[in-house]
């Protein structure tokens, strides 16, 4: 008698939890193609711009086929690799997507992509490289993480993406400066970006307790990384920042991370991620409502496999 309460949290848990896998895979021959600037700027820019356009339907298909998976595998969301175009913002090998041959076609390709989530009621997102920063001082590094936002929002309107994640960035020897300035260069972003902007506490600097000022003040929400609040805390407990970071995101479902060390929470370093998930790092706090975690685990869909069937253990545990 004791255990049925515990059976009907995890059950709820478990009906309204939505395991998000990232940008690639392990074993499933499913492969994103990229390039570099050097190699395209080898090619003249005619050359270089049909070899680009190449890339960019590959990986449009390779996208169709990363969602076809997911939703063959009761994967509830999908995190789409930042260099979905290859080098599209690239200073010198950079382009317009009008540019390339068969623009059309390649954006239509990308639309039909997103036509499949919304049928298939996959959630995708993007979380940029680590080189955007919003408050950085140095004016090429925030023009340039300005141009990467400004592409991954066309591309998130093409698919149906609703969450641009970054971090919250350096603190330059002044955190409440450097807060400040982060807050600033977010209210004045486009729409198009700033309605799917989200900031993560990160394992060094940020905490959830210093980005949630700025993200009650700019009405964007906190994507909760439980691992990095581990690694870097601030003294308030994963239920207290599970519920805060909740209510950052009002009536839209939160979106959160999990992953685990790589040599435990005693090893010589806690921050690297492990192939797969400890299920017992996977907090309590967030089963019982609606909410996607993204997955962020060296071994990919082997990683949310083995999850989905450590949930699966635990709910033939409580029932039988």
């Amino acid at each position: 008698m004791t255990r049925k309460p515990k059976a009907k949290s995890l059950v709820a848990g478990h009906g309204a939890l939505r395991l998000g896998l990232c940008c690639m895979f392990a074993s499933e021959p499913i492969k994103f193609r990229t390039t570099t600037a050097t190699a395209m700027l080898r090619l003249g820019k005619p050359e270089r711009l049909v070899r680009l356009a190449e890339l960019c339907v590959v990986n449009a298909d390779a996208l169709l086929a990363a969602l076809s998976y997911c939703a063959a595998h009761g994967i509830g969301a999908f995190r789409v690799n930042s260099q979905i175009l290859p080098i599209k913002t690239h200073p010198t090998a950079g382009y317009a997507v009008d540019e390339l041959p068969g623009s059309s076609a390649i954006v239509a390709r990308y639309r039909e992509c997103g036509v499949f989530a919304r049928e298939h009621g996959l959630r995708l997102s993007f979380h940029p490289d680590q080189f955007v920063v919003l408050n950085s001082p140095n004016p090429r590094t925030l023009k340039h993480s300005l141009a990467e936002l400004d592409y991954q929002s066309e591309v998130a309107e093409w698919i149906g993406a609703d969450t641009i994640n970054i971090h919250g960035g350096g603190a330059y020897g002044d955190k409440p400066s450097a807060l400040r300035a982060l807050r600033t260069n977010i209210e004045s972003l486009p729409e198009g970006v700033r309605s799917r902007l989200t900031l993560e506490n990160d394992d060094k600097v940020y905490t959830p307790n210093d980005l949630l000022p700025v993200c009650s003040g700019t009405g964007v929400p906190l994507v909760y990384d439980v691992h990095h609040h581990r690694c870097c805390p601030d003294g308030s407990t994963i239920e207290a920042a599970t519920e805060a970071g909740r209510k950052t995101w009002g009536r839209r479902e939160p979106l959160f991370h999990i992953s685990s060390p790589l040599e435990g929470w005693d090893g010589p370093k806690p921050q690297r991620h492990h192939d797969y998930i400890d299920a017992k790092d996977f907090p309590k706090a967030w089963l019982g409502w609606p909410l996607t975690v993204e997955v962020e685990a060296k071994a990919k869909e082997l990683a949310v496999a083995r999850l989905q069937r450590e949930f699966f253990k635990c709910l033939w545990k409580f029932f039988y």
